[in-house]
């Protein structure tokens, strides 16, 4: 069907849908129609009457392009049906009298921007050239300010705010209804002008709405002309539609391909409404609601069903909008709500739609609670009969005895998934529940059962606990000593004895000093032939060896180099010494468990170490064995996510006897190395982590020395002892988790 069909029948539908409403009752007369060219192409058709001209009701259409206004209690007194124009944007008038009104239909050639105005029995329609298309109808002001009468609506409030779509939403709100709004868009501008509605100072004030995060950021309410003009500053692609109700005019600015979830009351994103109706242009003035549902059933092919009260009229502006957009809108500008049935759509007031469907929920119930109970047992094959019964029950079980236990329902309480007089029992010995119902609520826990009643996957879970340890060590030193022999020395024919010569040389290096100090005045005294009484050796004893390795290598002679320079009354003894040890250990513990998902699995290894403890005083004291546990361990609780991966909730330790510590008095306590990773990671399947590591490093370097010899240079090397050491130790703990996959498995 063409568009101009379309547009026919639903100019058609209007006028019958008036002529139903209303009674054959004419107050007033339209007796001519005239025309007059002006310049620029604009055209004034004026109107004559036999009385003063009241409210009328203007709307236009696009296509195809028109312009209709109603006179209502108004007779057709013009005799000739159509009054051809051809002049600017007009192409011909056409007026036609039903149901005691009287409605003038302007054929165009294009959209045109028109303005209305009365005075005393004429009303004078004035048509702009209609230069551009995107132009919307705009109401002007009067050529004659001057003339224009006060009609006493005054623009109380301008509001703006964001929709749940990122939409913004400019709300006009005046102090009485009739006032007459209009939309158009210039560019990034969009112009409300209001005719008949006067701004007070107080209201004409810049709104900067940037910060909304809408297509709108500037709302800047002005007088013009008497009237009032508000100027919507935009930014990017947008939709607009416009409707007016009571003393309201509200207009929604909406991004185009608008993706944004809006956030309802639950706090869950929903997507925003999509609509797919056939694009429908509305222009409205005060046209009863009724008549927009009409034409709305025209333009989808719906049957539409109105409650008896559905009433008011409705000022609204919709350009190229689906038409179930358009439904929305009315509906919601209403109050109004619809519900659906096949190709019927009923349309009531919100109230009244949700007071029928809560009678018919009450009488479900009714019907439902005069139902007949019905038992039923279902066997379990896979889950826990208690736990399904607690979830049916939502924890109304009550423990039983014998192996058994039952929930119920009681009175007007919450009973779960069960009707108020079901009830629902559970045996342990065979896992079975014991419901009892109405049939249908018996088949709906038999449905979710078997959606519940399911063998779920297994994980194997596997662990490497590895402790690498690695030490060196290196010391040099030395040890030495002097020693001597008795002799004979022949002095005046006598012979005599320097005992102990030079003993304790080592330690006592002052005495030998004075000594061969004497000794040497002595000789001179007995090579000139004087008489003279030889020195005395020193009761010192000489050392044997002086030791500068440490202890730790006391019991190590396998890097001793030792020699001994022969004198004739002094022999020195020497003996070098070096070590060097190096070390490398490495310790392994693979513990690995299967379990289904979702369970917690333990698997431990290990020993129990004993000690004695004694407690009590002196002749009564009392010897303790206790025990403390030495354990490799692994604690894992799998869960297997939607993606076919693992979330681990793990937990693993290696202890170790590291020595005994001994309790005064009797009795000695095990000192336990211990090490333990407790975490949650999310792997994939048969992928192998490192969950935990621990890296120790030690370094030592000691120095031992002879004060004062063990810095001389060079010779300080017999003197002293060097002593390195470091020791590495790393613990790595790896886990490698392992789906095993059950037939008809849930998870």
């Amino acid at each position: 069907m063409s568009t101009k069909k379309i547009a026919a029948r639903a100019a058609l539908a209007a006028c019958l849908l008036w002529t139903a409403a209303f009674p054959a009752l004419a107050a007033n007369t339209l007796k001519d129609v005239r025309y007059a060219a002006g310049s620029g192409g604009k055209v004034d058709i004026t109107f004559e009457f036999e009385q003063p001209v009241g409210a009328v009701n203007a709307f236009t259409t696009d296509v195809p392009p028109r312009i209709a206004i109603d006179f209502p209690e108004t007779g057709n007194g013009f005799d000739a049906r159509r009054l051809a124009v051809g002049s600017g944007a007009a192409s011909a008038v056409s007026v036609v009298e039903a149901g005691g009104r009287t409605r003038a239909v302007v054929d165009l050639f294009r959209n045109a921007g028109y303005t209305t105005r009365s005075n005393g029995n004429l009303l004078l329609l004035s048509l702009e050239p209609g230069a551009a298309a995107s132009s919307a109808t705009a109401v002007a002001a009067s050529p004659n300010p001057a003339k224009r009468l006060d009609s006493g609506i005054r623009v109380s409030a301008v509001d703006f705010r964001r929709g749940e779509d990122g939409s913004g939403r400019v709300i006009l709100r005046f102090n009485q209804e009739g006032a007459q709004a209009s939309l158009r868009r210039d560019g990034d501008r969009l112009y409300v002008d209001v005719e008949n509605a006067q701004l007070p100072v107080d209201q004409a004030r810049r709104l900067d709405v940037t910060d909304f995060a809408t297509p709108v950021t500037r709302l800047d309410p002005s007088s013009k002309d008497g009237g009032t003009q508000l100027v919507i500053a935009t930014e990017g692609l947008f939709e607009t539609s416009a409707y007016q109700t009571g003393n309201e005019y509200v207009l929604e600015v909406t991004p185009k391909g608008a993706a944004t979830a809006a956030v309802g009351q639950s706090g869950a994103a929903a997507q925003p409404q999509r609509y797919a109706g056939k694009p429908v242009t509305f222009n409205f003035q005060d046209v009863p609601v009724r008549t927009i549902l009409q034409l709305v059933a025209e333009e989808s092919g719906l049957n539409i069903v109105a409650a008896d009260t559905v009433q008011g009229n409705l000022t609204l502006r919709l350009i190229n909008v689906p038409w179930d957009q358009a439904l929305d809108v009315v509906l919601r500008a209403k109050s109004l709500d619809k519900r659906r049935d096949g190709n019927v759509v009923w349309v009531a007031p919100q109230a009244e739609i949700a007071a029928f469907e809560k009678a018919r929920e009450q009488a479900r119930i009714d019907l439902e609670g005069k139902s007949e109970l019905v038992n039923e047992i279902i066997a379990i094959n896979y889950a826990n009969a208690e736990e399904i019964a607690t979830l049916l029950t939502e924890g109304a079980k009550k423990a039983g005895g014998g192996g058994s236990g039952g929930g119920s329902s009681g009175g007007e309480a919450d009973s779960g998934f069960l009707s108020p007089r079901g009830s629902v029992s559970f045996d342990t010995r065979s896992n079975t529940l014991l419901v009892a119902d109405t049939a249908k609520k018996v088949e709906d826990i038999k449905a979710l059962v078997s959606v519940l009643d399911r063998p779920v996957d297994q994980v194997l879970i596997e662990a490497r606990i590895v402790i690498a340890q690695e030490s060196f060590a290196r010391e040099v030193g030395a040890r030495f000593g002097l020693s001597g022999q008795e002799s004979d020395v022949v002095v005046s024919g006598s012979t005599e004895s320097n005992r102990n010569y030079l003993n304790g040389v080592a330690n006592a290096n002052a005495a030998l000093a004075r000594y061969q100090f004497e000794l040497d005045l002595y000789n001179q005294a007995i090579a000139s032939g004087e008489t003279a009484t030889r020195p005395t050796l020193p009761n010192t004893p000489l050392p044997t060896f002086t030791n500068i390795l440490s202890t730790r290598f006391a019991n190590s002679t396998a890097s001793a180099l030792a020699f001994t320079i022969l004198g004739n009354e002094l022999d020195l003894d020497i003996e070098l010494q070096a070590l060097q040890e190096e070390g490398r250990g490495e310790v392994v513990a693979n513990p690995r468990v299967i379990t289904a998902n979702q369970r917690e699995a333990i698997i431990k290894q290990g020993d129990e170490i004993g000690y004695v403890t004694i407690t009590g005083s002196a002749g009564s004291q009392t010897a303790t064995v206790q025990f403390k546990e030495a354990l490799l361990e692994l604690k894992v609780t799998p869960t297997i996510t939607q993606d076919n991966r693992v979330f681990l909730s793990l937990g693993v330790k290696k202890d170790e006897v590291a020595g005994f510590i001994e309790v005064p008095g009797g009795g000695s306590v095990p000192q336990i190395t211990k090490r333990e990773v407790t975490t949650a990671v999310l792997i994939n399947n048969g992928q192998t982590v490192v969950v935990g590591g621990i890296y120790e490093f030690e370094k030592r370097e000691d120095l031992s020395k002879v004060p004062f010899l063990g810095d001389i240079p060079g010779l300080g090397n017999l003197f002293r002892n060097k002593f390195r050491e470091s020791e590495k130790a790393e613990l790595l703990i790896f886990v490698t988790p392992r789906i095993l996959q059950v037939a008809g498995a849930s998870r």
